[in-house]
């Protein structure tokens, strides 16, 4: 990304994480829109949150860098009930 991040922090009510970049432009990254596109079960869901009230910079930089899905598989353990039998 050309412009580097200066400050982000999430907004609990509007649901975004507000993302100031170096340039002096701003953007708003939905995170339930994120979530959907991304998350494919609770414990994606889950690490998503996590990002997003502890490490929100990490969050934009995996949604910016296009790495959600890669991090989502190597940092969540899922199972499915069919494959515990």
């Amino acid at each position: 990304m050309k412009n580097q991040i200066m400050s982000c922090e999430f907004n609990i009510d509007t649901a975004c994480v507000e993302v100031k970049l170096t340039d002096g432009s701003m953007v708003s990254i939905d995170c339930d829109t994120v979530e959907n596109e991304y998350a494919r079960n609770m414990y994606e869901v889950s690490e998503l949150n996590f990002l997003i009230c502890n490490e929100p910079i990490s969050y934009v930089r995996l949604l910016l860098n296009g790495k959600t899905e890669e991090y989502l598989r190597n940092n969540t353990d899922y199972t499915t009930l069919s494959d515990m039998r």
